[in-house]
């Protein structure tokens, strides 16, 4: 059975933040994973997971100003000093959290912008995080995303992931594959899961359309769990949905899979 680790960002928000942590341990979870960390001092969040049996299983590096709309910096050029000063606080965080894995988030790519100068300036980036993450035995993932969430994100496909992850050449940077947004953007979950197993380091999952809970829309989630059982992946699934009304009311198939 495939472990799961609930998203604290998306999931029990009817508890102000440090309470989802108490939360999620309630209802069965081991482990939790939330988009970002840095509004809270790392002792206090390692105190909340400690205190809870939890182990944290991924954030995301500074995004830039997300309250603005950044989704990310990675790929933006002219940002390099910010990109660097915010992997040094991403590691920072990932040591006193004992966080395994680090997402880094591409950016939105303008209008009218020259893609090859972006994607180099991303290449780049990227291995200098991942160096930077692997000197202390992390990983570093980056994430397509789909164009109806992110009208702009840079990076939408898997195979574009794993294309960029072999142009920078190095082991601990890999590909997080989100099943909501991998349905959205090209389908045919099975084999690109099967045929990009190897570099694939984390997972995530919400239904499509709607991105509730995984028991309903257009992925059968029951084989998705099957697949990853027959393909022995050992990581963590990341429960990345917004629930469609107190997440413990919609937790069925978590206790179903806990069962």
């Amino acid at each position: 059975m495939p472990k799961f680790a609930a998203n604290l960002s998306m999931m029990f928000n009817e508890h102000p933040f440090p309470e989802r942590f108490a939360a999620a341990a309630k209802a069965g979870f081991e482990a939790v994973e939330f988009l970002f960390p840095y509004d809270y001092a790392p002792a206090e969040i390692a105190g909340w997971l400690k205190d809870n049996g939890l182990r944290n299983v991924l954030f995301n590096l500074p995004p830039g100003d997300w309250a603005g709309g950044e989704r990310g910096i990675a790929s933006l050029p002219g940002r390099e000093r910010e990109f660097r000063d915010g992997v040094a606080k991403g590691v920072e965080y990932a040591l006193a959290l004992e966080t395994p894995t680090v997402h880094c988030m591409a950016g939105n790519f303008p209008a009218g912008g020259d893609r090859a100068r972006h994607r180099a300036v991303y290449i780049e980036n990227l291995r200098h995080a991942a160096r930077e993450m692997a000197k202390h035995g992390r990983t570093l993932v980056i994430e397509p995303i789909n164009h109806r969430d992110m009208p702009a994100y840079f990076l939408n496909t898997q195979a574009e992931g794993h294309a960029i992850c072999k142009e920078v050449g190095l082991p601990n940077l890999k590909v997080q594959m989100d099943f909501y947004h991998c349905q959205i953007v090209e389908g045919d979950l099975t084999m690109t899961f099967r045929n990009n197993f190897a570099g694939i380091g984390h997972v995530q999952i919400a239904s499509v359309p709607a991105r509730h809970e995984p028991d309903e829309g257009e992925i059968d989630y029951r084989h998705i769990f099957r697949l990853l059982d027959e393909t022995g992946y050992a990581g963590f699934v990341g429960c990345e949905y917004k629930p469609r009304g107190r997440t413990e009311d919609g937790l069925g198939w978590f206790r179903e899979m806990a069962r």
